[in-house]
């Protein structure tokens, strides 16, 4: 029978990551393009509504730190609104539970993660400021765990991390061999432009994954 571990216990740093799911990152700097090449422009109407939102985050971030919900409310969910994941052909699912077999079936790893998943492609995983004070790649060991989680071994996946000060982007594809990418860290809460750079990304990735190249 196999021995059935939290992922949260089973990988606390990259390199228990990259160990236990057969990981490695791609150095070649065609991996993942997609944060950098054939980004949307942006409407008036969308600059405005980024604009309101990064407002709002510095109204807010002002009284110090936030918690996971308030970056969910205050960040997150504007711009998943505004790059069209809440409607068709989207599917969004939360406080998903993952499991994933490891050791040639040995061991499993079992989760429950805060985190939307959506159209099986893009993991949106929000932090509390408080806790990545450093940066948002804090999470990514526990992040590449979720997305090696996706049966769907062909389609690339994608995630977005963030704490409500920096966003970081992640591509991940399992076969031939897994591999996984990282865009540069957004500082939306520094930089007033970094918000509307991080949406181009999100909006692109989402179509991307509408009208996937053929």
């Amino acid at each position: 029978m196999a021995k059935v571990v939290a992922v949260t216990e089973a990988i606390k740093s990259l390199a228990e990551a990259e160990s236990r799911l057969n990981l490695s990152r791609a150095e070649d700097e065609t991996f993942f393009t997609e944060w950098q090449t054939q980004l949307p422009s942006l409407s008036d109407s969308e600059q405005t509504a980024l604009d309101t939102v990064r407002r709002r985050l510095l109204y807010h971030r002002a009284d110090g730190e936030l918690l996971e919900g308030a970056v969910t409310l205050l960040v997150v969910s504007p711009l998943l609104e505004l790059a069209g994941f809440y409607d068709p052909p989207f599917k969004m699912k939360a406080e998903a539970a993952i499991e994933i077999a490891i050791n040639d079936g040995e061991e499993t790893l079992r989760g429950r993660i805060d985190v939307l998943i959506l159209q099986n492609q893009l993991w949106v995983m929000v932090l509390e400021s408080k806790k990545t004070m450093i940066s948002t790649r804090s999470a990514l060991p526990q992040a590449l765990a979720y997305m090696m989680a996706n049966p769907d071994l062909d389609k690339p996946r994608f995630g977005m991390l963030t704490n409500g000060d920096d966003v970081l982007f992640v591509k991940l594809l399992a076969q031939p061999t897994p591999q996984y990418g990282l865009s540069r860290a957004f500082s939306i809460y520094t930089i007033a432009s970094e918000l509307s750079s991080a949406f181009q990304v999100l909006k692109h990735l989402g179509q991307g994954i509408i009208h996937p190249e053929s």
